[in-house]
């Protein structure tokens, strides 16, 4: 089965990488809810959270904060919102765990579903950014 985060994970799609460690990496979403909204998945493909183990689940979301802190850093965002589906009837439109860190913004109030396509040489440049916190 065709899995579109495998194949950025295998580097067959490119991607605006923001942290990678052995097991997971951190990736700006291409159609952000607000400025920095970013994923961060398991190497290892998953469809559902209940596929992964206790520990594999705890060692996963023991890096949001961390990449989290990163995007509040650089975006200047107020907070952020997490969010994992799991399932269609969910809303989960890639069958690949992932974790969404969606930045907040007073002045722009909290909006689910207002997603547009990125510009690409804005998600470089705010990849980049983000990454020197890391890297």
């Amino acid at each position: 089965m065709a899995c579109i985060f495998c194949d950025i994970v295998n580097k067959k799609l490119d991607s605006h990488l923001i942290y990678e460690d052995s097991e997971h990496i951190a990736f700006l979403d291409k159609y952000p809810i607000d400025i920095g909204h970013s994923l961060v998945i398991p190497r290892k493909h998953y469809e559902k959270i209940i596929d992964m183990n206790e520990s594999e689940v705890g060692d996963l979301f023991s890096k949001v904060p961390k990449i989290a802190k990163a995007i509040l850093n650089i975006t200047s965002a107020n907070a952020f919102s997490l969010g994992q589906n799991n399932g269609k009837a969910a809303k989960q439109v890639v069958p690949h765990v992932h974790v969404h860190i969606i930045p907040r913004y007073n002045e722009k109030g909290t909006v689910w579903t207002n997603r547009k396509i990125g510009n690409e040489h804005e998600l470089n440049m705010l990849a980049q950014k983000i990454r020197q916190k890391f890297f």
